[in-house]
């Protein structure tokens, strides 16, 4: 990575760091020479394993520790460079059935870290994981920040709170922060044991495991990203100066709809198969039909293109889990 150099011998904290896209943060950035600490509650809803950094587990310090928790928070975010801010719940569905625990992570726990930071180190970057799921159902395709912000969940709505939070402080307090609207991430060391975190990751278990999955509706349109290319944003996003107060689309330039997602994968697992089926309604009332991204931003100011296409990311995927599926499910 040609930032590799710009991160050794920095410091940074990163929330939900035992998760997906957190652990795999923290090994590029240990691998590269920065003091790692993580931050994660192993709340087992929530994707978190100990497993997930196993290749630098000594490098890297873990405090076992919630959000929610601002007398923790407060003694973690003093002395680091970057806060790479990934905590959150991320099921859609959770939202609705348990608003408060979801208002309770995703919006006032993103306040009071900033109020954290704030007092305790305001020279640190922060990088927050936002997410497209924001946008609601588009009014147009491709989607670029400049689209109106009309969540259709809990979640969305919550997310677009804590994402405003930071840009807020930015600007208020000059406590420099970004935000990252993340689309479909996918990867190793994602959740495969329930589709909480995102769809991909139970299909790719039924796949492995030679069990059909089902792919509801088939043909809304999506575009995707492998957790490296994520990674790569995430680190760019921190090193720019120019990046703060700023929101970023991440995105793809392969739009696929899910029936042809699902054949992608078909190809990778012999044997494998899957029902189209017509969503559930409590699906249904929050799906948000086409989406893909319009991520020029993000290459014009962070250098930042997708490196790894859509096949090679998947087959990526599918060995890792395949050499270590019982851990994971």
């Amino acid at each position: 990575m040609e930032n590799a150099v710009s991160f050794s011998g920095s410091s940074a904290l990163i929330t939900g760091g035992l998760g997906f896209i957190g652990s795999n943060l923290a090994i590029r950035l240990a691998e590269n020479g920065a003091s790692v600490t993580v931050v994660d509650s192993l709340i087992p809803e929530y994707g978190g394993l100990l497993k997930n950094i196993a290749p630098v587990a000594d490098k890297v310090r873990v405090n076992i520790s919630d959000v929610r928790d601002v007398f923790s928070l407060a003694y973690l975010v003093r002395g680091h460079d970057f806060l790479f801010n990934l905590a959150g719940q991320t099921s859609h569905l959770d939202s609705m059935l348990n608003p408060f625990t979801d208002l309770e992570i995703n919006c006032r726990a993103q306040l009071a870290l900033l109020e954290t930071c704030r007092k305790e180190n305001p020279q640190i970057k922060i990088v927050f994981a936002s997410t497209r799921q924001i946008y609601g159902k588009p009014a147009y395709l491709p989607v670029d920040e400049k689209h109106l912000v009309r969540p259709v969940d809990v979640n969305g709505v919550n997310k677009m709170a804590g994402e405003s939070y930071h840009i807020l402080y930015n600007n208020v307090y000059n406590l420099r922060a970004c935000a990252l609207r993340l689309t479909n991430t996918y990867g190793p060391r994602m959740r495969i044991k329930d589709a909480r975190q995102t769809f991909v990751g139970i299909w790719i278990r039924h796949a492995l495991e030679s069990r059909p999955f089902e792919v509801w509706g088939g043909n809304q349109l999506r575009d995707f990203n492998f957790v490296d290319d994520v990674v790569d944003a995430l680190l760019q996003a921190a090193l720019a100066p120019h990046s703060s107060g700023k929101i970023y689309n991440l995105g793809s330039s392969e739009v696929i709809s899910l029936k042809e997602l699902a054949e992608v994968i078909l190809k990778i697992c012999p044997g494998a198969s899957y029902a189209v089926r017509p969503f559930p309604a409590e699906r249904k009332s929050i799906d948000i039909g086409d989406y893909y991204s319009d991520y020029a931003l993000a290459g014009k100011e962070l250098n930042w293109n997708p490196r790894v296409n859509l096949a090679s990311g998947l087959a990526k995927t599918v060995d890792y889990f395949r050499a270590r599926l019982q851990d994971y499910v």
